[in-house]
């Protein structure tokens, strides 16, 4: 089992960032976070990288069940989303899969949650077209 879902896209890296944004809102999901990985690793060590984003993102129904079902799953939380440059307008989009991730807690109970999460999420994915 892949630990990821993810899907290669024809398009510029900025375009895609901001695509994968407005397909997480329209499935409901919100970004808290939004790292930039190339400007850290630039500011902080000094080295250059490619384009590289991880969007920290929270379905808020989904979260809350899983608040309620298991104390510590705050731990897996949010679902990490990362936005990469593979080479000249081609940019990959790959998300967690929140089942394998749910599957290391072993808690059955977080098992139909994961797989509902799952499915937003290779809708997300799914959904970013090139412009």
């Amino acid at each position: 089992m892949n630990y990821y879902i993810a899907r290669e896209i024809a398009s510029p890296f900025d375009a895609t960032v901001t695509a994968t944004i407005a397909a997480l809102k329209r499935e409901g999901f919100g970004v808290l976070t939004d790292i930039d990985v190339q400007a850290t690793l630039r500011e902080k060590l000094g080295v250059e990288f490619r384009k590289y984003r991880i969007l920290g993102a929270c379905h808020p129904p989904s979260a809350h069940r899983a608040l309620e079902t298991e104390e510590r799953i705050g731990l897996m939380l949010p679902c990490n989303v990362i936005v990469q440059e593979r080479g000249p307008n081609l940019a990959e989009v790959a998300a967690i899969d929140p089942v394998a991730s749910m599957l290391a807690v072993g808690n059955p109970a977080l098992r139909d949650l994961g797989l509902e999460v799952r499915a937003k999420l290779e809708r997300v994915i799914q959904s970013i077209a090139a412009p």
